[in-house]
């Protein structure tokens, strides 16, 4: 890109690697519904974050309703949800008849307030659903969440959508600490196959469950006999090819990733304005650049006529019409307010990052 065109605040990247792998999958006149290049993709993830089991499905809000599914969360049942996240987390459980429960998150890491989530726990609280915000950790660390969870008898979700790079310790990936951790696909994060998810599990019989549930309840592929009840929820061979190549390309876009961050760190430090969420770098891969900017609006408009793409933060669930409850949640509207992601695509150039922090920089006045 030249400097004067425009700079989206995301866009995916495929390359030939690719192209490569679907074309070399073309020859061999398969089936496309998943087979052996899905099993392989799950080796990979399963491989990556050091978990047992890995089953892949179509996107990543369906992978959270299996979680819930297998973790025995059925109609009535409350689900303890941060009320800052993508209105896929409280969707995938209320698509079951569940309740979710919306609570604030921390202001440092936008991960669930642990003192909240423990005042909303009731007798019907069947799991809390855990968002780890842009691959961040709670502040109060992920076992005082699996403690607390133990204590009350509910199961661990991990909505590790936007964390697949990220670690709570060098030997814990994040969606490791739940029952079961899932993990999106979608075009946005870090490696894509268009629309896709994934569930990660080290218990073997939540394994068994969800493979069954996610093919219409069959022992195995290929057969009609049904033991339990289950869905359409599978993968495709072409998803898959375009996955191994990209789980290649993932340590190098970790690396990436937070470069990029560091490069927006520097250049924009000193602006009493803004803010960026801060990040361990150590065991953190920012998905998304993010962050607060004081008269947000006009900075976006700002930017808009510089040839930069910027996308506003999620605001409150359950100010959305589509849930519309009433509740204070200080943090979470604080971010539907001043919430800004800025541009945060893989091929970003260190240039363009300069060019970014210059106009905002000018846009304040520094």
């Amino acid at each position: 890109m030249s400097a004067e065109e425009f700079i989206p605040q995301m866009r995916p990247l495929f390359g030939e690697e690719e192209k490569a792998e679907l074309a070399d999958y073309l020859t061999e006149d398969g089936f496309f519904t998943e087979f052996k290049r899905t099993e392989l993709f799950e080796q990979q993830i399963a491989h990556y974050t050091g978990a047992r089991h890995c089953i892949v499905v179509n996107n990543g809000t369906v992978s959270l309703t299996l979680a819930a599914i297998a973790l025995g969360v059925g109609p009535g049942d409350e689900v303890i949800v941060p009320n800052y996240t993508m209105i896929a987390s409280p969707n995938s459980v209320k698509m079951l008849g569940a309740v979710p429960v919306f609570v604030d998150v921390e202001p440092e890491t936008l991960v669930m307030d642990i003192e909240k989530a423990r005042a909303a726990i009731t007798p019907k609280t069947k799991a809390l659903m855990l968002v780890s915000a842009n691959g961040r950790a709670p502040q109060v660390g992920i076992a005082a969440f699996q403690q607390l969870c133990s204590e009350r008898g509910i199961a661990l979700i991990e909505d590790s959508a936007q964390s697949l790079g990220s670690f709570y310790a060098p030997d814990q990936h994040v969606g490791r600490a739940g029952a079961i951790g899932s993990f999106s696909f979608s075009a946005p994060k870090i490696i894509s196959t268009g629309q896709g998810g994934a569930l990660i599990t080290d218990d073997d019989s939540l394994a068994d469950k969800l493979r069954r549930l996610k093919d219409f309840g069959r022992r195995s592929g290929g057969t009609d006999i049904h033991d339990s009840v289950g869905y359409n929820f599978k993968f495709t061979e072409l998803q898959a090819c375009v996955g191994i190549a990209q789980m290649k390309k993932l340590p190098e876009r970790v690396v990436r990733k937070k470069v990029i961050w560091q490069r927006y760190a520097e250049g924009l430090a000193g602006i009493p304005e803004f803010k960026l969420f801060e990040h361990d770098l150590k065991l953190c891969t920012p998905w998304f650049i993010d962050s607060l900017a004081q008269r947000r609006d006009e900075l976006a408009a700002h930017l808009k006529a510089a040839g930069i793409g910027t996308r506003t933060m999620y605001p409150p669930i359950n100010q959305q019409k589509a849930y519309d409850q009433a509740g204070s949640y200080p943090v979470s509207e604080l971010v539907g307010r001043d919430g800004l992601w800025l541009p945060s695509m893989i091929q970003l150039t260190d240039a363009q990052i300069k060019r970014i922090c210059v106009e905002i920089r000018r846009f304040y006045g520094r």
